[in-house]
């Protein structure tokens, strides 16, 4: 069914945007106001106290003793710590050839400290000992932060 009494398409589309333009410059302006108002409002309160603006308080206010138990609760987390004799790289053939009493060369020499890893990262050097018939390893080396760091980039 049509509207015998419809404008035609092209009178509603030039009117649609000098409506929409009337009503986007009374919106502005409401907006406006509304700003400018919260910007007075702000410019009167001289001070405003971070529980009230809704931010977080500075962290120089809290107290140590909370950060030492966080500490205590990661202190039960288990990780995995390696010692590293040496790697090597071989073929797949050679591997598949290797059998019981086989010898595989590796990188490492003999009397060089070993390489202490946590978790795949390395933290400290040291040399094997046997106490009471078991391997163990004395640290001789702890490596800092900042030399972890230049490691990874390279």
């Amino acid at each position: 069914m049509s509207d015998l009494n419809a404008k035609p398409e092209t009178e509603l589309a030039g009117t649609a945007p000098q409506m929409a333009a009337d009503d986007v410059s009374a919106d502005d302006e409401t907006a406006m106001a509304d700003w400018a108002s919260a910007l007075a409002e702000q410019n009167d309160n001289e001070e405003i106290s971070p529980t009230t603006a809704g931010v977080f308080q500075p962290l120089s206010k809290v107290e140590p003793t909370t950060t030492r138990n966080d500490i205590d609760m990661i202190l039960d987390i288990p990780v995995q710590m390696t010692v590293e004799l040496g790697r090597t790289k071989i073929a797949i053939r050679n591997l598949l050839q290797l059998a019981q009493g086989s010898v595989v060369e590796l990188d490492g020499m003999a009397g060089e400290p070993m390489d202490v890893l946590v978790n795949g990262c390395l933290i400290a050097q040291g040399e094997v000992v046997v106490v009471n018939d078991k391997f163990g390893i004395r640290l001789t080396d702890i490596i800092t932060p900042s030399e972890r760091i230049r490691k990874l980039n390279r």
